[in-house]
């Protein structure tokens, strides 16, 4: 399991793991420790499966229902990974979340496109941040 969108509707053009530098680095917070995010994905080998399941996400089905659903890991509680802190993720995955907007229940925030790994294809999304 790798512990390692924009949504409601409209995704991220570009996805997470574009952006400024500057925008990224304040998303990140400060260096060296200490942050962490509660995150959720939906990982899938094929990128084919991935879409189909970002297309499900953006129709409005829930997260969690999703994620039970497509993902291919051991994440079977919807999709949820917990409390994660820096350096305990693999590159472009730690990268898109720290990217990303903390979500709420009416403003889903996910990455578009899905974000690939050594693991296959996330589709990520923060609950939580500290």
């Amino acid at each position: 399991m790798p512990p390692k969108g924009k949504g409601g509707g409209k995704a991220a053009k570009g996805g997470a793991s574009s952006g400024s530098d500057t925008a990224d680095k304040k998303a990140q917070g400060p260096k060296g420790g200490g942050s962490s995010v509660k995150v959720r994905h939906i990982l899938c080998e094929k990128h084919s499966r991935a879409l189909e399941a970002l297309e499900k996400v953006k129709a409005g089905v829930r997260f969690s229902e999703v994620a039970a659903q497509y993902s291919e890991d051991k994440a079977r509680q919807g999709g949820d990974l917990g409390w994660m802190s820096r350096g305990s993720m693999v590159g472009p995955f730690q990268e898109a979340a720290f990217a990303l907007p903390v979500s709420s229940m009416d403003k889903p925030v996910y990455t578009d496109p899905p974000v690939k790994t050594k693991f296959g294809y996330h589709i990520i999304m923060v609950e939580g941040r500290k």
